[in-house]
């Protein structure tokens, strides 16, 4: 089956979108956050935050696992 991208809504600081991507890469959340703050500050910070901004806009939210009830 094939991987879908989305927003996450579980461990998301804001929009979901670094989380999202950590899932669909199967990687750690906080790598993929240090990758963006790291590329945001190269770039002077713009780009990088228009990039987020749109990737909030245009990828869909995920599912929102249903709470376990102890």
């Amino acid at each position: 089956m094939a991987k879908k991208l989305t927003r996450s809504l579980e461990g998301r600081m804001i929009g979901g979108v670094c989380a999202g991507l950590a899932n669909y890469f199967d990687i750690d959340v906080s790598l993929v956050r240090l990758i963006f703050v790291g590329i945001t500050l190269i770039t002077a910070l713009v780009p990088m935050v228009i990039f987020y901004l749109i990737a909030w806009i245009v990828i869909p939210a995920g599912k929102a696992e249903v709470q376990k009830t102890e």
